[in-house]
């Protein structure tokens, strides 16, 4: 049995579904991962899974390039006809969907981990695109053999109330899970009084907060504080949302935050933060670095907006909750940290246990092989049983 995972980048497939991709491997099935190129579709074959470039712009409104990026995405499925095909990111979910008809793939499941920019953003151009992508999804995420995953309620009732796709077809699965294998409690240093240390982790998108963490990095620097402010992550060039990068570097020149650049082992950097800070406003699916920190024993901070309220509910509790779009929110939420210790301690605490008992990945696993087992029964069900 073959299933193919299809995404806009190799970047998001190699750091959220290589799991997925090798537990299914090791119940016997073939795996293809496929995405526009990038610096990291090579590392599959370390793993022993293949992949396959397609190549996609994922800002592109170009009716006849993306009539082009359809047909090669069905010429793909019809030579290596899976049994399954599982899209991620709403582009990838609506463009899926169409191709597996034409190419008579035999279920479909579609992942859209996040509403994004069209359905989130007051802009002309995504009020424009809204009324036509909503269309595409109709027509699109239909079906018996297909389902629908979304990452938060908020996401499904939006999904509901608009009618993207059939309620009896979606089905909630809390984000992308964290390794706890890897992502450990990090060893508490003794050091009470030194310096505060804060990460921002993500893709560096406006709409995470991006300039709203080095306002606020500014702010506390200038009132005299010795916090650290990191920031790990890369400008995403095929997004027209990307923070330019020559404006992160003269924030690392500046000494407003360190800039690291992509992060290969999450797990080490973690073990040197005391706060992960994600001030994002705009619809997450479930944010994975704020789960990885909180598996991590790491107190966060972030915004009571779907998919972030999935990891903090509760402010003061598993976390603390900023404004959106509010560097001086920010700032005073972190100032807050740096000042009670123990505070931070007690937060951390709650997030790691958060994590064991809603985010552990392997029950992300699970269930969504439960999703994959209602469209392909018997032949899923003999794999596992092997």
């Amino acid at each position: 049995m073959k299933f193919i995972l299809f995404a806009n980048t190799d970047w998001y497939l190699y750091n959220f579904r290589l799991s997925t991709a090798l537990q299914l491997r090791s119940m016997g099935m073939d795996v293809v991962m496929v995405s526009p190129p990038g610096d990291f579709g090579d590392r599959f074959q370390t793993h022993g899974i293949r992949w396959r470039p397609l190549p996609m712009q994922r800002s592109s409104l170009n009716p006849w390039r993306e009539a082009g990026t359809l047909a090669r995405l069905v010429q793909l499925l019809r030579e290596e006809q899976p049994d399954l095909l599982h899209s991620f990111t709403l582009k990838c979910a609506v463009y899926g969907a169409l191709a597996a008809r034409v190419a008579r793939v035999p279920a479909v499941v579609n992942a859209v981990t996040g509403l994004g920019y069209v359905f989130s953003s007051d802009r002309a151009k995504a009020r424009m695109l809204r009324p036509l992508v909503s269309l595409l999804m109709r027509g699109a995420l239909g079906g018996e053999r297909s389902r629908v995953i979304l990452q938060n309620p908020d996401d499904a009732q939006a999904f509901a109330d608009a009618r993207l796709a059939p309620p009896h077809n979606i089905r909630l699965i809390r984000g992308s899970g964290v390794d706890l294998t890897r992502f450990l409690l990090r060893e508490p240093d003794g050091a009470t009084r030194r310096p505060l240390r804060v990460l921002l982790a993500a893709r560096l998108l406006r709409e995470k907060g991006i300039h709203e963490y080095a306002a606020a990095a500014a702010q506390l620097k200038a009132q005299g504080r010795d916090i650290r402010f990191l920031l790990a992550g890369m400008p995403d060039t095929g997004n027209p949302h990307s923070v330019a990068d020559g404006e992160v570097r003269a924030w690392h020149a500046q000494g407003t935050l360190e800039w690291l650049g992509h992060v290969d082992d999450m797990p080490a950097l973690l073990r040197t933060v005391d706060v992960m800070a994600l001030p994002s406003y705009y619809r997450e699916g479930v944010p994975k670095s704020l789960i990885e920190a909180g598996a991590c024993g790491i107190a966060l901070v972030t915004t009571n907006l779907p998919g972030c309220r999935e990891v903090v509910s509760r402010d003061g509790e598993d976390g603390l909750h900023v404004e959106p779009r509010s560097a001086a929110s920010l700032a005073q939420v972190i100032a807050r940290l740096d000042d009670d210790r123990d505070l931070l301690r007690r937060l951390g605490e709650r997030a790691r246990a958060r994590a064991l008992s809603d985010f552990d990945e392997r029950v992300v696993i699970r269930k969504t092989c439960e999703v994959y087992g209602e469209l392909l029964p018997l032949r899923l069900q003999g794999a596992m049983a092997g």
